[in-house]
């Protein structure tokens, strides 16, 4: 069986010349010199084929050192619903938000932050740690906005508490950056957050005793906003979309 015939179109193959210029040593044109100077090793052997077909199981050499495809650099938004975790480590967990998105399975992808798993909204996967690092860190004023329906209302002295700072529970310090009433008679409000310490709207919300959250629902971080996504679903982020993640809300501005 000779080497085209042993290398058959499959779902996720790639031209060799395309899986070279992937990896970022050379352009595509470039890539086909590199072949045709007997460079390249597919499996250890020297191939002059361009047109071969690289799969994932297959290794690929330049001059003998084994070259990988750069990995794309990319940020999903989902819409997660009431009942997902958002760590990839709870082995325990049966339903995982990132098992949502289909591009797990390709990518290595870590959630920006957390909702827990009875809350819903807008939460953010990438494989990108220098951009989930910048959206998560308090030092970078990513603000986070959230409907929150709560079982009693919150009068007017209880939102200055809420956004005082002076709110301690289990020794940390809670505070809301801002607190909109969106709907007095439904109990609807809208908590700005930027740091987004475990729980901490509830732990806010609770610290008034006899009441508690029944609903809440991230609907923006930073200037992006959930939109009209549906729920259980995602899509990815264009360059774009990704600076208004990134881009900062003083508080002045709020």
């Amino acid at each position: 069986m000779n080497e085209k015939n042993n290398n058959q179109n499959t779902e996720n193959s790639v031209r060799l010349v395309k899986y070279i210029s992937s990896t970022g040593v050379a352009s595509r044109r470039k890539a086909g010199d590199l072949v045709a100077a007997g460079r390249i090793k597919v499996n250890g052997t020297v191939c002059s084929d361009m047109s071969r077909q690289i799969t994932p199981s297959d290794t690929v050499m330049l001059d003998n050192s084994v070259i990988t495809p750069e990995e794309r650099k990319l940020c999903i938004m989902l819409n997660k619903p009431v009942g997902y975790v958002c760590t990839n480590e709870d082995i325990h967990a049966e339903l995982k938000a990132v098992d949502l998105i289909d591009l797990s399975k390709q990518y290595r992808l870590f959630s920006a932050g957390r909702l827990d798993k009875d809350s819903e909204g807008l939460i953010l996967f990438s494989n990108d740690g220098d951009l989930v690092k910048k959206i998560t860190h308090p030092s970078f004023e990513i603000l986070k906005k959230y409907e929150v329906t709560t079982a009693k209302k919150l009068n007017q002295a209880d939102i200055d508490k809420i956004i005082s700072g002076t709110i301690i529970d289990e020794h940390e310090r809670l505070k809301a950056e801002k607190v909109e009433v969106l709907s007095e008679k439904n109990r609807l409000y809208c908590f700005t957050l930027n740091e987004g310490k475990k729980r901490e709207i509830r732990r806010l919300v609770k610290y008034f005793q006899g009441n508690r959250v029944i609903k809440l629902k991230r609907i923006s971080i930073g200037s992006l906003t959930l939109g009209n996504l549906a729920e259980g679903k995602y899509r990815e982020l264009t360059a774009d979309e990704i600076a208004l993640v990134l881009k900062n809300q003083k508080i002045n501005d709020l």
